[in-house]
């Protein structure tokens, strides 16, 4: 196995020099990140094709846009976020001053994804980055093209020692991940998210696992139905449904059932047309293996309502709707990350919020009504990552609202301001006073118990 301690150890020395934690350095860099993403558009694009068959909208929207956002609002809060922010003293420090310094940890390991090849890589770098870190990044070797179209970008215009980019499959993995860092960045599944854990806790080193989980989508009776059947629609099947937060299950009321669905096939119809057709845009399956076990969901669990169809060759599968599913049907064991929507009905809306509270957590959670009070008796009652009300993954744009999972669907949460947050360690500072000195602290002092007691109670 590959060692990668000389890697490790150059990135440590440059660290060392304190360029990283230079602000304006980070600000060229982001800056120059930006320059290049835009400047090489349309190879990324390409490449995005090439790997899984998507469009330049669904490329641009879902993954370089979203980068160049996230790099618009990092430039623009950059310099209040690392600057040391003064906290409230407590009565037992008066006299002092407090602050919180915001560090960089130091080396990170990012190991990205193949979902979202260029985004899920990109988007922690920026943090990783704008907090002052150097950085490894391992991109996924089911994405062959992206990956190696980010290897060229980033060896040809990053230094080594800062910001360094590793190619290889599970074996790199394991080899990076035998090695030291200071802080592991892991987007993926739950499974493999045990094992980065389990490698993190020799080292205690801290991390970050956006992991997935099957996130529910209910359809409650006074839904708005057609926005519902449209929202859920797009965000079940944008990539092929290979998003971690697409819905992966619905609950629909059973009073609403039959002309919902009746919606959700015009708007999978409209929004996708023919998905196997010889002008498809429709996102490919990644792999041999991810096609086959689609496929044996669609034939294993509950009815064809919609689609079904698939193209081998091509690795296309249709956006798919099953009807008649229970918890038994193979399709409910794990999440399902590709193109079938499997749909339960419900009559009661407390039963089945006690039907997924014996799951565990997901990542994402949406829920269609106009009653705020069911919008909010779904929200307190199920933990869950995150979510939208009337929408759904749209809640994974904002770089205002923390994106992250909660028990087995991940640990921590980065975008935005998070995303400086995760890859920052929080210094707290008490700066005391030479004027004076409070004497009760002292074990000596005269009725000093009496003095603490007043003041720490």
């Amino acid at each position: 196995m590959e060692s990668y301690e000389a890697l490790i150890k150059k990135q440590r020395e440059f660290f060392s020099t304190g360029r990283t934690k230079e602000v304006a350095f980070r600000m060229d860099t982001l800056k120059m990140l930006r320059n290049l993403i835009k400047s090489h558009e349309k190879e990324i694009m390409a490449a995005l094709h090439t790997d899984l068959n998507k469009s330049e909208f669904e490329s641009y929207t879902t993954e370089i846009g979203f980068v160049l956002e996230e790099l618009r609002y990092t430039l623009k809060h950059i310099e209040n976020w690392a600057k040391p922010r003064k906290v409230k003293t407590s009565l037992t420090g008066f006299g002092s001053k407090n602050y919180i310094y915001p560090e960089p940890y130091g080396v990170v390991l990012i190991i990205s994804p193949w979902n979202y090849p260029f985004q899920l890589a990109f988007a922690p770098l920026i943090g990783a980055i704008a907090a002052g870190n150097c950085a490894i990044l391992k991109p996924s070797e089911l994405t062959p093209t992206t990956s190696e179209f980010l290897t060229k970008l980033i060896r040809e215009n990053f230094q080594e020692d800062y910001i360094a980019i590793v190619e290889g499959g599970v074996e790199t993995s394991s080899a990076l991940l035998n090695e030291k860092t200071d802080y592991i960045f892991f987007t993926g599944s739950v499974a493999v998210g045990k094992v980065i854990m389990e490698a993190a806790s020799k080292h205690l080193t801290p991390v970050t696992l956006e992991l997935g989980g099957k996130s529910p989508c209910i359809v409650h009776k006074d839904a708005n139905l057609q926005y519902a059947a449209k929202r859920i629609a797009w965000g079940k099947f944008t990539n092929a449904g290979q998003t971690c937060v697409a819905p992966d299950y619905l609950y629909v009321h059973h009073e609403v059932k039959d002309e919902f669905l009746k919606l959700l096939k015009e708007a999978i119809q409209d929004l996708y047309g023919n998905a196997l057709g010889e002008e498809s845009q429709f996102t490919k399956i990644v792999s041999d293996r991810h096609f086959q076990r689609l496929k044996t969901f669609i034939y294993n669990s509950g009815t064809i309502y919609h689609g079904g169809e698939s193209d081998a060759e091509k690795l296309l599968i249709a956006p798919t709707v099953l009807t008649n599913i229970t918890w038994e049907d193979p399709i409910m064991e794990d999440e399902i990350f590709g193109p079938i929507l499997p749909v339960m009905e419900y009559e009661d809306i407390l039963k089945i919020i006690d039907e997924m509270n014996q799951h565990p957590k997901p990542l994402a959670l949406y829920i269609f009504s106009e009653v705020e009070r069911v919008q909010n008796k779904v929200l307190e009652s199920i933990s869950f990552g995150g979510g939208c009300v009337n929408d759904t993954v749209y809640h994974f744009t904002s770089p205002h609202l923390p994106f992250g999972g909660v028990g087995e669907s991940g640990i921590g949460a980065y975008h935005g301001k998070g995303s400086f947050n995760v890859f920052s360690h929080e210094k707290g500072i008490m700066k005391q006073t030479t004027r004076f000195d409070l004497p009760f602290r002292y074990p000596n002092t005269k009725h000093g118990l009496k003095w603490i007691k007043m003041i720490m109670k």
